[in-house]
């Protein structure tokens, strides 16, 4: 009897004791999602927008290594190569690409790329005729999306602005690139090009693919997506070995040791949402998502953006993020590959300098980024603009990224880049032409039109 109460008390002390640890564990991963982000991660769900789990990221900060991956896995393609592209200017870049292309269609690889017509016909190296038809010859199957024609009107909006691309249904890109020399090489007119792609693989490539699917089909009448289903579901992905340090030891690193990380880096187990904006289905969807952003926010929040003129209802995130404390860090190119809107972006940023943000110009070149960070818990990436094009009336994609580590990297280039920028401060503002002031006032009139 005295033994079997000792046993009694033994096994009670030691589910206390589990239990205690079970209830441990989970407050620390509790502690580990920050209220912000569980905030914004709630409103997804809301919105039915997945979030997929166990995906591998890795950055690409420069045109370099982003069309050097690209290719590398474009040769490991054994059944399909789906692009979805702006544009692909007339240039080597875009040769080698199509080269590649047309090998892959002669070895039985199925390859459909397409490109938004007002995208080709507004850069100044357009594919004409002469190369489409060579292109399709090789059998690669070339779209030409919403082809412009009398009357011209028609087709001002809404253009197909994505960057995807999607290889054997298991490997992904997206981001700010299109295909062009400069990214690699920069444009004499306003120096090197700074951009972020990425490169996906996991569950959220099936989001890629049928967001290209969805458009291929509408533009061309065929019905692919139900033949690649079973390709995407039945997948195995190859994971990129993780290179990562553990979050402990980065956090310990000096900037400069941070700085010589970026762009070396793969993250595993990463939770993704890809928020696509589908004029007619889901218009806001992207503006909407970047609004919860910043009203998620708790501490801190840092934007890159190329062409700063933002919607009414992203300026007032903004704002109410400012008047509850939260640090907003926001930097933009000082100079700009289109003319007009540096001027209005640079009034709209001092207007919320003004208010308490932080506001820098990059002067290394034109920073074509399109990226937020909160909290340094979760991140955006991807190819909407802050201006009404973006947010109102293109096809656009972003994914919205759960990951302590992809954001500490691009809060890293954040502060790197700081180093090659001036603040846009209320003396900066006094030395600006009256000329300037007055183009950015008219712009910003025309904000919703930008």
């Amino acid at each position: 009897m005295f033994f079997s109460k000792i046993t009694y008390i033994y096994k009670m002390w030691l589910c206390c004791i589990v239990g205690l640890c079970f209830f441990a564990q989970l407050c620390h991963a509790q502690k580990q999602m920050t209220r912000s982000e569980a905030t914004f991660r709630y409103y997804l769900q809301e919105k039915n927008i997945d979030v997929t789990q166990h995906n591998s990221l890795k950055l690409f900060f420069s045109g370099h290594d982003k069309f050097e991956d690209l290719f590398s896995h474009i040769n490991q393609a054994q059944q399909n190569i789906h692009m979805e592209y702006f544009n692909f200017r007339n240039d080597s870049i875009a040769g080698l690409t199509f080269k590649l292309l047309g090998e892959k269609a002669q070895e039985g690889v199925t390859v459909r790329a397409m490109y938004d017509a007002f995208g080709n016909s507004s850069n100044n190296q357009p594919l004409k005729k002469v190369h489409t038809q060579a292109i399709k010859a090789t059998g690669v199957e070339l779209v030409e999306f919403d082809p412009i024609r009398f009357p011209w009107v028609n087709h001002i909006v809404p253009r197909d602005h994505r960057k995807i691309v999607v290889i054997d249904g298991k490997t992904g890109y997206t981001g700010g690139m299109n295909i062009a020399d400069y990214y690699v090489v920069g444009l004499e007119e306003i120096g090197e090009w700074h951009d972020i792609h990425m490169r996906l693989e996991g569950p959220v490539v099936s989001k890629l693919q049928n967001i290209f699917l969805k458009m291929w089909n509408k533009e061309t009448k065929q019905q692919v997506l139900s033949e690649q289903r079973t390709l995407v579901m039945d997948m195995t992905a190859e994971r990129t070995p993780n290179t990562d340090q553990p979050e402990s030891m980065v956090a310990q690193q000096t900037l400069d040791e941070r700085i010589e990380l970026v762009g070396k880096r793969t993250h595993e187990e990463v939770d993704i949402a890809i928020v696509d904006r589908s004029p007619g289905k889901s218009s806001d969807a992207i503006r909407k998502a970047y609004v919860k952003a910043l009203d998620s926010a708790d501490d801190h929040v840092q934007i890159v953006n190329p062409y700063f003129v933002p919607t009414n209802s992203v300026r007032r995130a903004i704002k109410r993020a400012l008047k509850r404390g939260v640090e907003v860090e926001i930097m933009i190119p000082a100079k700009s590959d289109i003319g007009f809107t540096p001027e209005t972006g640079e009034l709209v940023a001092y207007r919320l300098m003004k208010r308490g943000a932080k506001v820098y110009l990059f002067d290394g070149g034109f920073h074509h980024s399109k990226v937020m960070m909160v909290d340094s818990t979760f991140c955006t990436v991807g190819t909407a603009n802050l201006d009404s094009r973006s947010l109102r009336y293109d096809f656009e994609t972003n994914a919205f990224i759960f990951d302590q580590g992809t954001t500490d990297e691009l809060g890293t280039m954040f502060e790197r880049d700081k180093r090659n920028s001036h603040p846009l401060d209320r003396e900066y503002w006094k030395k600006r032409s009256k000329w300037k002031k007055f183009v950015g006032w008219l712009g910003n009139l025309l904000t919703p039109f930008l």
